[in-house]
């Protein structure tokens, strides 16, 4: 069956790169390695972007020397090896290749491009139900608060603060809170490298769901962003989430490119 929403517009490829490396920049862990025109990243976060293998460059190795210098630095760092394969991988017949040497595939993830955010977004914001409030949220409070709602460990939520506290792009995340008890129900944050922005995050409490939060956070961040001098917006979000993306194309996202991960086989 086709995927009514996979359509999406026909993007240039040198345009896309530039928000392919917003996302990279933007997911910076402090713990990162360069080898041999790959990217690994060890962050022990939940977020697979942050403890992966890019391959940006082709790089001058044989893939299967390669890959055990790269298996042996994520066995010191008690991670799995985990290879992000995008239409911008080198060299392009990398995901063929990892398949011939069993690696399974994880997670279809659509990134979402808005070429164009609306610079109006800030006279069509909606004011928040009675007794809800906006509240701007630290990067280790957002990482606790997304934390709790997502039934992270412990330890992946101190991960997620480390990366958000030292990332290259400054993150601003915020908050929908009920007033009378302070409670989250939902939470988002936005990382603007120039004219890019990306919303990253985004989360609804289950219980609060099929309320339009989702949106009204979603239209709260875009309009603090254009503010701030954001033009392009992009996102990223798992291919099977339909309601989050017929979201986001309610936003004016359509979809760009998509990629997925490769997982070295036990």
């Amino acid at each position: 069956m086709v995927d009514a929403l996979a359509a999406g517009a026909d993007f240039d490829d040198a345009w896309l790169s530039r928000i392919e490396d917003a996302s990279i920049n933007a997911s910076a862990p402090p713990q990162q390695l360069w080898m041999d025109g790959w990217l690994l990243r060890f962050n022990p976060g939940k977020a697979k972007r942050a403890r992966c293998i890019n391959a940006v460059a082709a790089g001058r190795l044989a893939l299967d020397e390669k890959l055990a210098q790269a298996q042996a630095a994520y066995t010191r760092a008690a991670l799995p090896l985990v290879v992000r394969i995008t239409r911008f991988t080198q060299p392009p017949q990398l995901d063929s290749l990892l398949a011939e040497r069993g690696y399974t595939v994880l997670d279809d993830t659509r990134v979402m491009v808005c070429p164009a955010l609306p610079r109006n977004h800030g006279a069509m914001l909606k004011s928040l139900p009675a007794g809800l409030r906006w509240v701007p949220l630290a990067a280790t409070d957002y990482a606790q608060t997304v934390g709790e709602m997502r039934g992270s460990p412990a330890d992946q939520r101190a991960a997620h603060a480390q990366r958000l506290a030292m990332s290259p792009v400054p993150y601003q995340g915020f908050g929908i809170q009920r007033e009378e008890d302070g409670t989250t129900l939902a939470c988002g944050q936005f990382a603007r490298e120039a004219d890019l922005v990306g919303l990253y995050d985004v989360y609804t409490h289950p219980a609060a769901r099929k309320q339009g939060l989702a949106q009204l956070l979603c239209e709260r961040l875009l309009s603090l962003a254009v503010n701030a001098g954001g033009r392009t917006g992009y996102l990223q979000v798992e291919g099977d989430n339909l309601a989050a993306r017929r979201l986001y194309n309610r936003l004016g996202f359509a979809e760009g490119y998509s990629y997925h991960y490769r997982e070295r086989p036990a």
